[in-house]
């Protein structure tokens, strides 16, 4: 579960519209139109367009769903399925957001690029996109900072975050950053996987001029016109339009459907071979206890852990 899905339900209401995004299964039948060699039975995670208003049979919490073939993900033996619907919004997300429009290049099939020495700020590297992203960064040599919640620091320094700072405090935040980057050089790249005005303050504030910040929230800003600003957005990963409402509306776009899919198999690529690690998840039972699971993201209760819901 994801708070978009949370998001579509409050604002974009769009009656008989299937909601969620993650998924994970059994391939149980085949359409036609895609290049992937999937066969009945392969097991998979994808991304879904939940919440879709073009095309309501799109979306995640049900017991059996259409999906685009092309972006799916093959799920090595070795893991489940409940690890497995954690991942594709994350990776996702975190493939747009630092290697389709950056001149970082893209993860190694099968290791870990040496480290190039230079940082990236990860704001809410506990959140599920934020702990693929501080892995991500740590395959291609980044040096990983990250702001979250102190009860999550150990759990992030796992993964590779050299160091954690609380944001509780936005200002005692900045600061801490700012001196601990004072013999390090400048933050060329920050990814805020938060996109709230908190944390598009704290992040505008420590961004090197020419860095690139990218953001998670359509209408979250930094007054800051010195760096390059990316909106990774995971529905477009289906090449088809997206419309919410009368205020978001995006042609399809078929660079950002190319991408996916190539970034699909570097994926899977990483994942047969234990280079990306899940994130944690908290797991029930039954559509039933969905319900519930949204009104834990509604009151901001969900902190380290995704939810995740077997049906």
């Amino acid at each position: 579960m994801n708070p978009t899905d949370y998001k579509h339900i409050d604002n974009w209401n769009n009656r008989g519209c299937l909601v969620g995004c993650d998924y994970s299964g059994v391939v149980e039948e085949l359409g036609s139109g895609y290049s992937k060699p999937w066969k009945v039975g392969d097991r998979i995670c994808g991304f879904a367009h939940g919440g879709n208003e073009l095309n309501h049979e799109d979306g995640a919490f049900a017991v059996s769903i259409v999906v685009k073939a092309d972006i799916a993900i093959r799920l090595p033996d070795s893991m489940s399925h409940e690890e497995g619907c954690t991942l594709p919004v994350a990776v996702i997300t975190c493939g747009q957001a630092l290697f389709m429009d950056t001149e970082l290049p893209r993860p190694l099939p099968d290791g870990v690029m040496a480290s190039t020495g230079r940082y990236i700020l990860i704001y809410g590297g506990s959140s599920a996109t934020g702990s693929i992203a501080i892995q991500f960064a740590k395959l291609v040599g980044l040096v990983p900072i990250t702001i979250c919640s102190a009860r999550n620091f150990e759990f992030v320094s796992s993964l590779g975050a050299v160091a954690a700072f609380d944001y509780n405090n936005p200002e005692a935040c900045v600061a801490h950053i700012q001196e601990f980057m004072d013999s390090r050089g400048g933050i060329e790249y920050v990814f805020d996987t938060i996109s709230t005005a908190k944390s598009a303050e704290i992040c505008g504030k420590l961004i090197e001029t020419g860095g690139v910040w990218a953001y998670t929230l359509l209408g979250t800003d930094i007054p800051r016109e010195d760096v390059k600003k990316i909106y990774p957005l995971a529905y477009l990963s289906t090449g088809e339009r997206i419309k919410k409402g009368d205020h978001v509306d995006f042609a399809a776009s078929r660079a950002n459907f190319d991408f996916v899919q190539e970034w699909a198999l570097l994926v899977e690529s990483l994942l047969q071979k234990s280079l990306l690690r899940p994130h944690p998840s908290y797991i029930e039972h039954g559509l039933e206890k969905v319900l519930d699971g949204l009104e834990l993201m509604r009151g901001g209760k969900v902190s380290g852990k995704k939810l995740v819901y077997m049906l």
